[in-house]
């Protein structure tokens, strides 16, 4: 059963989360690493970005019965969960728990060692995207590291979905061409 979950995609394995743990675990297993690096780049210490980490995925398993595949994909919700639980931290200045304790889940103790190993997880191709104009920069982030449509990022910037995918679109370009001469 576990092999044929794993061939599922996130969007069939959320509906199964709550009462298939094995369904929670293989989407857990696709995404943590990229939700990790997106805590990483973000807050720039790697036991933070763990805790983020596991309240995001808690939180997650928490709602999973609210995800509705009609209105984005699994990766967009879980990334939108992710946003949720950085903002929440920083107006709070630390990591909330709330999830976690909720589901029973432990606090997650770390080694030295996995520290390492999550701060050495390669962020480069990002900190090129920290380098675009501001406004190209910004469109990127929004639409390819947290997979938010078009129509939403030009409501955030209010102006219109043309111009939010040419800033894209020239974000790319320049992030093509830098990788290119390295």
């Amino acid at each position: 059963m576990c092999a044929s979950l794993e061939q599922l995609p996130d969007d069939a394995l959320l509906p199964q989360a709550r009462r298939t743990p094995a369904a929670f675990g293989a989407f857990y297993r696709r995404n943590e690493s990229r939700v990790l690096g997106y805590f990483l780049v973000r807050v720039g210490d790697g036991e933070v970005a763990a805790d983020l980490t596991a309240e995001t995925f808690a939180e997650a398993l928490a709602s999973a019965h609210r995800f509705r595949p009609d209105k984005g994909s699994a990766s967009a919700w879980l990334f939108g969960i992710a946003r949720n639980v950085l903002a929440m931290s920083r107006r709070q200045g630390r990591v909330e728990a709330r999830a976690r304790r909720r589901l029973g889940m432990p606090r997650l103790e770390l080694t030295d060692a996995v520290i390492e190993q999550i701060e050495a997880i390669d962020t480069g191709s990002l900190e090129l995207v920290d380098e675009l104009p501001v406004d190209e920069s910004y469109a990127v982030r929004a639409r390819v590291v947290d997979e938010r449509d078009y129509a939403e990022i030009a409501r955030d910037l209010r102006c219109s979905e043309a111009v939010v995918r040419k800033r894209v679109s020239r974000g790319l370009a320049r992030l093509r061409d830098r990788l290119e001469e390295k």
